[in-house]
């Protein structure tokens, strides 16, 4: 008899990626019970001028055969390289709701709110488009984790905030949100809820076990969406924003922006196709040939 298939799943402290950690335990179970799974304790997400170095230290313990499958955010994977060398995405779920919501303890949508109302974000994508579309509001910067925001607004620190849709639902705070914000108003970060599941290259047998989970719509509209990303050279600091679906015909639809951070100025570039790295090239070169470039530059500058 065949011995049963163990999968080590690393996973780093905070709700965020435990709840997300869980999501991928049971469905890998769901998918085969021939296969045990467990999670991995992983090195917590040290900063260093606001930038993670989680993702390297967890592709390290991979590498290091500590686990056999490492979960990411692809909002937060570094956009050069596509791909860490001895790794290789086995898996991109289906994607969540990328939209923004809002939350306001009297449930009041974003249109309502009163004059100088202050709204807690730690992004500043939200802050550059709540600048462009309500002038009349004022955006705190709010870090910490999604919860520790919540707190934040539970202790009267700021009136509302604006977070992940999706990171409401894997937190089961649905019921908190009062507005869901079209992405035409408040376009969602490159990679947003999408989730990539990250395994050495030679495992052949968990990188099939894992890719049984891989949606083919999501992996395509996510290529387009990092290889823009790649063009663009943007970090997960970059004034960049941008999401890409799939039209009833089967071709790619991908919106890319590039912004000010004070809301003073929006590039835009929105194309179709059918390849998702030409289309993510193509909307990419787009921007830059757009004094986008500029944006990028003195963004870079003001870090």
């Amino acid at each position: 008899m065949r011995k049963r298939k163990h999968i080590r799943i690393g996973v780093h402290d905070g709700p965020l990626a435990l709840a997300k950690a869980e999501q991928v335990l049971a469905a890998l179970e769901k998918l085969r019970p021939s296969v045990t799974v467990s999670a991995v304790p992983m090195p917590g997400p040290a900063r260093t001028l606001g930038t993670s170095t989680f993702p390297s230290r967890a592709e390290q313990a991979l590498l290091d055969g500590r686990c056999d499958v490492v979960v990411r955010h692809v909002k937060d994977i570094p956009a050069v390289p596509l791909v860490r060398p001895g790794t290789v995405v086995a898996a991109y779920p289906r994607r969540g709701d990328i939209r923004d919501a809002l939350v306001h303890p009297g449930g009041l949508p974003l249109d309502r709110l009163a004059r100088g109302t202050t709204i807690g974000t730690s992004s500043v994508r939200r802050a550059a488009y709540l600048a462009r579309s309500h002038p009349h509001l004022t955006v705190m910067p709010l870090l910490g984790t999604v919860d520790q925001r919540l707190k934040a607004l539970e202790a009267d620190e700021v009136g509302a905030l604006v977070v992940a849709s999706s990171a409401l639902d894997l937190l089961g705070q649905q019921h908190r949100a009062s507005d869901w914000i079209p992405v035409e108003r408040l376009c969602p970060p490159l990679g947003a809820a999408a989730t990539a599941l990250q395994c050495r290259n030679d495992d052949e047998e968990t990188i099939a076990v894992v890719g049984r989970l891989d949606d083919a719509r999501t992996r395509r509209e996510i290529d387009a969406e990092r290889m823009l990303r790649c063009v663009l050279q943007a970090g997960g600091h970059a004034p960049a924003a941008g999401f890409c679906t799939t039209l009833p015909d089967g071709r790619l639809s991908l919106r890319g922006v590039l912004f000010q951070p004070d809301g003073g100025r929006f590039v835009v570039s929105h194309q179709h196709g059918t390849d998702p790295t030409d289309l993510g090239t193509a909307v990419g070169f787009d921007l830059l040939s757009s004094r986008g470039h500029h944006l990028i530059a003195a963004s870079a500058a003001q870090q």
